[in-house]
């Protein structure tokens, strides 16, 4: 062989090695996906579990393969429930490992502040349950997901479970709302206000100071206007604290009712048969267990790789709601990919495609182990919530069980409130609503 010729062939078979090893490197892709947590703070109780599920479900996508071979890549930043903290983290980890595919906030102050920079940013806020109500009007809020339910919804639920109870007459009748006085409490306020007008309820108002372990005052008013039902919107330390108000001033637990976030083990284990009758209302069936649940155990905490220190709290609702975000974060990845490339590292933009255009059927729910806990739904350019379905769990002194049937909003009160909203929003950040045409 001349020389020029084993140049030639060293060469090339240099290039072939350089291949060689190039596609492994090329193949070991990843995802970014941010965790943004409070595992300190008062919301800690909540955000703990919440965080483990997030966490434990990715780790099983990974097991798995990841989505159709893109593994992910996950990183938790610390908030405490500050807004100030959140929006740190948010753009501090918006440009990690070649960008992040979208966020989900765990915090309604933090999804106010941030929902303003998403569209500059290009940036999905993914808000399952959480955030602005009215954000579930794509055609105005482009990167914002409130997908499967929110305040607005939650409390019509409520309400119409408090309409079955009382034979579907509230004339007369006082409800008050206990509430974390945030962003977050504040929210069920203006759907509260139009069950009120239209069923004839008085509507007390009673905001709680964060972190909302001093209520006795809160306590005493509603023990000298007894009110026919309390709704609670709190999380964290708060909801443990009325609960044992309740108690001790008499109160019928079974007359409270809890938004999701105040509605977990946690909150009412210590206090056992004192909580005993106390509501909660979950999003879509999240009191349930199913085949995710015995996956995650097999793979995860059998093997001591499980997120939780406590392999009990699997199961739990805000753990159960946790691995629910996840899901529909990972789903909207693997939806992405189907129209821009099957194993592919997908950009925020083309994520925030994939969380316009879900279509999770009932076969596809049963397949990821969700089919007992989400009902099937589809998202669309003007349609970011999907579907809303909830059902009330009660504290039976034990453990929370499913106690009604399943509910859904009241379109008639909820689309004109949102609408508004929305167009309020639009006007006041010179939004330019897009067409769904």
């Amino acid at each position: 062989m001349s020389f020029k010729k084993a140049v030639i062939a060293a060469a090339t078979a240099a290039l072939g090695l350089g291949a060689m090893m190039a596609a492994p490197a090329a193949q070991a892709q990843e995802q970014f996906v941010p965790l943004l947590v409070y595992r300190t703070g008062q919301f800690a109780p909540l955000g703990i579990p919440w965080g483990d599920g997030k966490q434990d479900y990715l780790k099983l996508v990974n097991a798995k393969g990841g989505i159709n071979g893109v593994k992910i890549k996950f990183e938790e930043c610390e908030t405490a429930y500050d807004t100030a903290k959140g929006v740190e983290c948010y753009e501090r980890l918006k440009g990690r490992d070649g960008g992040a595919a979208g966020f989900d906030t765990q915090s309604t102050g933090i999804t106010f502040a941030v929902t303003d920079k998403a569209a500059g940013d290009k940036m999905p806020v993914i808000t399952p349950g959480y955030g602005l109500s009215q954000s579930a009007d794509g055609k105005v809020f482009e990167w914002n997901f409130p997908l499967l339910g929110n305040y607005w919804t939650a409390a019509d639920s409520i309400v119409q479970d408090i309409l079955k109870k009382e034979k579907g007459n509230l004339k007369g009748k006082k409800i008050a709302l206990v509430y974390h006085d945030s962003p977050y409490g504040k929210e069920p306020i203006p759907l509260l206000q139009k069950r009120a007008a239209k069923e004839g309820f008085e509507l007390m108002l009673l905001p709680v100071t964060a972190p909302g372990v001093e209520q006795k005052s809160t306590w005493l008013q509603i023990r000298q206007n007894r009110p026919d039902y309390v709704l609670l919107w709190s999380a964290g330390v708060m909801t443990p604290t009325a609960v044992r108000e309740a108690q001790a001033t008499g109160y019928p637990r079974e007359k409270m009712y809890a938004i999701w976030w105040g509605g977990s083990d946690h909150d009412v284990k210590d206090i056992g048969a004192g909580a005993k009758g106390y509501n909660t209302v979950t999003i879509h069936n999240t009191g349930e267990r199913d085949k995710v649940h015995d996956e995650v155990k097999a793979t995860l905490y059998d093997k001591g790789q499980g997120t939780a220190s406590d392999p009990k709290e699997l199961g739990q609702l805000a753990h159960t709601r946790g691995m629910m975000i996840a899901m529909l974060q990972v789903e909207a990845i693997r939806t992405a990919q189907e129209k821009y490339g099957k194993g592919k590292v997908m950009t925020s933009e083309q994520v925030r495609w994939g969380l316009e255009n879900m279509n999770m059927t009932q076969e596809r729910l049963n397949e990821l182990g969700f089919g007992k806990i989400i009902r099937p739904f589809k998202t669309s350019c003007d349609n970011h919530l999907g579907a809303d379905w909830a059902r009330i769990a009660t504290w039976d002194g034990s453990k929370f069980n499913v106690t009604s049937d399943w509910y859904q909003s009241d379109k008639s009160l909820i689309d004109p409130l949102v609408k508004e909203y929305a167009d309020k929003y639009a006007k006041e950040k010179n939004v330019t609503p897009r067409s769904c045409s």
